[in-house]
């Protein structure tokens, strides 16, 4: 099946009942790319099996498919035999994590985020400077858990605008505030203001936390869904941005939003009455998964997609630094 990349024309209803848009930027970010090649290089080089500390990223078809090529992913490092390699997951882990790691005489490989990692150098520096720290976030989530134990004295958690009532700090003149990189921007915007609101010294991290590849991903679905009668979004449910994707879509004026892990969780009563199928992915899903609803779309009678462009993405991340060099003492970088 064929996508037309171009901007999709303006046609008349009478011209074409059916359409479907496809998001572009969407899928896998530089991060992610980086993260899930770290685990494959590090299978090739070192041999079956590498210990992964949670999901590398949150899509379950890459910890599948990781899983068939002999990743071991555990909640913590004790499940790791002592001596064994493990990779640290895209959305980083606290220093208290590498210390286990190295009384465990374990070899890491940190697959964090560079964008995740410039959050934990901003969280160092507040707390150098003795400011509290209010981390916009939710609870629970790997990123928050990373990010919280970089200055643990001076980071509380704000999930939202209604938590900012509550937030108490012991200067209201030093108070600075962070964020998880995957959040909805307007949301997380919303509760700055209300932080503001209460905190008017608010001092503001030194560029945007809210990454870039998560902000175009909801430029992206803005643009596809504002007329859309269906938005679908593929990636995991304990994806936060690919979950932000699906209420993105309804804010922007889709009548109807979903998300699925892939086609087969497509229902076809989603389709009755719908002329305009939007659909876009996860900044941790592979494209085959998109290429999957879409041949589910055109077996229903729905024409090839339309790509809608709405940003360009040319980043590129270098491997973590560990494995390169061990790559090049193999002589395979």
């Amino acid at each position: 099946m064929s996508t037309d990349l171009g901007t999709p024309p303006v046609l008349s209803p009478e011209e074409a009942e059916r359409a479907v848009l496809l998001a572009a930027p969407r899928g896998y970010c530089a991060g992610v790319d980086r993260a899930v090649i770290t685990v494959e290089k590090a299978l090739d080089l070192y041999g079956a099996p590498v210990y992964v500390r949670k999901q590398i990223v949150h899509n379950k078809h890459v910890v599948s498919n990781l899983e068939s090529r002999g990743a071991i992913f555990v909640e913590e490092l004790d499940e790791v035999p002592s001596g064994q390699t493990v990779v640290f997951s895209a959305h980083g882990v606290s220093p208290q994590v590498h210390e286990q790691a190295v009384a465990r005489g374990l070899k890491t490989i940190d697959a964090t985020c560079p964008l995740v990692t410039k959050v934990h150098h901003e969280a160092k520096r507040f707390a150098a400077d003795d400011y509290d720290i209010l981390l916009i976030g939710h609870e629970g989530h790997e990123e928050v858990e990373g990010t919280s134990g970089e200055a643990p004295m001076h980071i509380q958690l704000v999930q939202g605008p209604d938590d900012v009532a509550n937030i108490d700090v012991r200067d209201p003149k030093k108070v600075a505030w962070l964020s998880q990189t995957t959040l909805s921007v307007d949301e997380t915007m919303e509760t700055v203001a209300a932080i503001r609101e209460r905190f008017p010294d608010l001092l503001d991290p030194p560029s945007d936390d809210i990454c870039y590849a998560t902000q175009n991903r909801q430029l992206a679905i803005k643009e596809i869904a504002k007329d859309a009668d269906l938005v679908i979004v593929v990636g995991s449910s304990n994806s936060s941005n690919s979950v932000r994707l699906a209420e993105v879509a309804l804010e922007a004026g889709a009548k109807a939003a979903h998300r699925v892990d892939d086609a087969t969780e497509i229902r076809e009563e989603w389709l009755e009455g719908v002329d305009t199928v939007s659909v876009t992915s996860g900044a941790s899903v592979p494209e085959e998964l998109v290429e999957g609803v879409l041949a589910f779309l055109a077996e229903r009678g729905y024409p090839d997609a339309q790509a809608v462009h709405s940003a360009e993405e040319s980043l590129i991340f270098a491997l973590p630094p560990e494995l390169r060099r061990d790559l090049r003492a193999a002589g395979r970088s």
